[in-house]
């Protein structure tokens, strides 16, 4: 029996998994659940799968969730703040952290997980592209797993060699390919999209997911935020990484050998599929997803991203390429031109601009530590913050 910290349960990844617990319980616990502000939807997670701890944002929170809890006998202990969070994934009582906080804020739980040495499920990207060495020298140094959930890096990883090292030429890896749908604008008239709304945004053709990560969907800054993570994950630099559109969403990515092979993992899109392989990961358990059906699909499609109609995904491999404290920028401007944009504060096209602004503005600093990160983390959000109003 191994127990579970699923940060951020709320959340579609948090649903999805405890979908996928919820099948297994002669195999999985949940050691402890945490959402941000979600209080009723915690509680009946809390009510069906009776953690030891719950975790919310802010002492009102932890006031209300309490009160809820006792009202149904539980006895759940309730915390707040990411100290809290921090203690959570680090718990000696837990086997398996389920990293899914979006964005930054999920960083310190993430690397507190790794210095404990646990089994981290990566979903939350944004933890990766800012703090990329730091973060997998933590997972080295403390003996901790990094299996991703990412439907295009758990299809890489699932692709790769089982005794891959992170070396793309002593594996004989030529490229790696990240698949990506195109989102809801794909064949939309490009000088249309200046008056797309925030509904239409994160209106996803093929994916159910939270509003942020729709909207970096539909810009492919998602993709690009993609590319950097499997720089971190796989070794790979960002000429050995492809991104094709496949609308389809059959094809979750691609290894390509110098050979000419070329493996690719296919399934329905359903994130309980990634989620179910690296919970049992290397065994196999039943996900809940339907079987692929190929003859129904029909056929699988092909193109080349046009950096015009997506150019998040180009600031993404210019942040790679320039290295240090440039991917923490593009992240943490992204993050505040993506809530502005929600917001109905600028424009669809904005987004971008806002982005490449910031870092012209910001020279890429080298990254030592987490201090050095989260002070060019807080520069980038304020510079981008000043930038809404000109």
């Amino acid at each position: 029996m191994q127990a579970i910290t699923l940060l951020g349960s709320t959340g579609s990844i948090g649903k999805a998994t405890l979908d996928v617990v919820a099948r297994h319980p002669e195999l999985y616990t949940i050691h402890a659940l945490t959402a941000h502000r979600s209080v009723d939807a915690l509680a009946a997670q809390c009510a069906q799968f009776r953690p030891r701890v719950a975790v919310v944002g802010t002492a009102a929170a932890a006031h209300t969730l309490s009160a809820l809890l006792r009202a149904q006998g539980l006895h759940t202990e309730v915390e707040y703040g990411e100290q809290a969070l921090c203690a959570v994934a680090a718990d000696a009582a837990c086997d398996i952290v389920m990293a899914s906080i979006v964005g930054a804020a999920g960083l310190a739980s993430t690397l507190a997980a790794a210095h404990a040495g646990k089994k981290i499920l990566l979903a939350n990207k944004e933890a990766l592209v800012m703090s990329g060495p730091l973060l997998m020298d933590a997972v080295a140094a403390n003996g901790a797993a990094l299996l991703p959930i990412d439907s295009e890096h758990n299809a890489i990883f699932q692709c790769l060699p089982h005794d891959y090292q992170r070396s793309l030429t002593s594996h004989g890896i030529a490229k790696i390919m990240l698949t990506a749908s195109g989102g809801p604008f794909l064949h939309r008239a490009v000088e249309s999209l200046t008056t797309v709304t925030p509904d239409e945004a994160v209106a996803h053709p093929k994916w159910v997911m939270g509003r942020k990560i729709s909207v970096d969907s539909a810009t492919m800054m998602n993709k690009g935020l993609e590319v950097i993570e499997a720089h971190w994950l796989f070794g790979a630099p960002a000429d050995n990484i492809e991104v094709l559109i496949h609308p389809q969403s059959v094809i979750h990515s691609m290894v390509s050998y110098v050979d000419g092979s070329v493996l690719a993992q296919l399934g329905n899109p359903d994130m309980r599929t990634p989620i179910a392989h690296a919970l049992a990961y290397p065994n196999r358990i039943a996900s809940g997803v339907a079987q692929l059906d190929l003859v129904q699909i029909g056929q699988l499609a092909f193109m080349r991203p046009d950096m015009q109609r997506f150019p998040c995904l180009q600031l993404a491999y210019d942040a790679l390429r320039e290295g240090g404290s440039a991917p923490a920028i593009l992240n943490a401007a992204n993050e505040i031109a993506v809530e502005a944009f929600l917001n109905q504060q600028i424009g669809f096209r904005m987004i971008d601009q806002l982005i490449a602004r910031v870092m012209d503005s910001l020279p890429s600093q080298p990254v030592t530590d987490i201090e050095t990160l989260l002070e060019q983390d807080r520069l980038a959000r304020a510079t981008a913050t000043a930038g809404l109003n000109r």
